[in-house]
């Protein structure tokens, strides 16, 4: 049995959480083994985010208590099973990416759905996002075609001069 401290405690860690996030994934781990959570808990940690579980009621108080109507008006009790938290700090894909993943190698992890942007999405579009390429895939291809144009540009003046030395050198023999 907690404390009233305790429960403020944990109260006042998911409203931070909450707070900071880009993204928040809501879990269904009923059945899960100790050592997939931890598992779970290590890939997330990783990529700047977090795994939290927590009673459903003082999720719930956490979010009535944050300013977002949104967010005020979500009811963490509807969620069915036992519900983890997963918070996304740094971006919004690399945590859905990780918890499709092992949700796919392990069906007792059942994703429930989340909120990004303060609104609430469906698993279907968690999963969506997760299907996505991740931002340093995005950067990748966004370089690659900006600098193409370039480099052809680059080859193309190469190519001219390479030809006029030719005509000289065939000139001059």
């Amino acid at each position: 049995m907690l404390t009233r401290i305790q429960k403020q405690k944990i109260i006042k860690d998911l409203k931070e959480k909450i707070q900071k996030q880009k993204i928040i994934i809501f879990v269904d781990f009923t059945g899960l083994k100790v050592k997939d959570l931890f598992n779970l808990r290590k890939k997330l940690k990783t990529i700047d985010s977090q795994i939290k579980v927590a009673k459903k009621t003082l999720a719930e108080i956490a979010f009535k208590e944050l300013k977002g109507k949104t967010l005020q008006s979500f009811d963490v009790k509807n969620l069915r099973g036992q519900v983890a938290f997963i918070f996304g700090f740094k971006d919004e894909i690399s945590p859905t990416k990780i918890v499709w993943l092992t949700s796919q190698e392990n069906p007792n992890l059942k994703i429930l759905g989340g909120f990004l942007e303060d609104q609430f999405i469906e698993a279907e579009k968690v999963i969506e996002l997760a299907k996505l390429s991740g931002k340093e895939e995005l950067l990748r291809r966004l370089v690659g075609s900006v600098s193409a144009p370039i480099s052809n540009f680059i080859y193309i003046l190469q190519a001219n001069t390479k030809g006029l030395l030719y005509v000289l050198n065939a000139i001059k023999k």
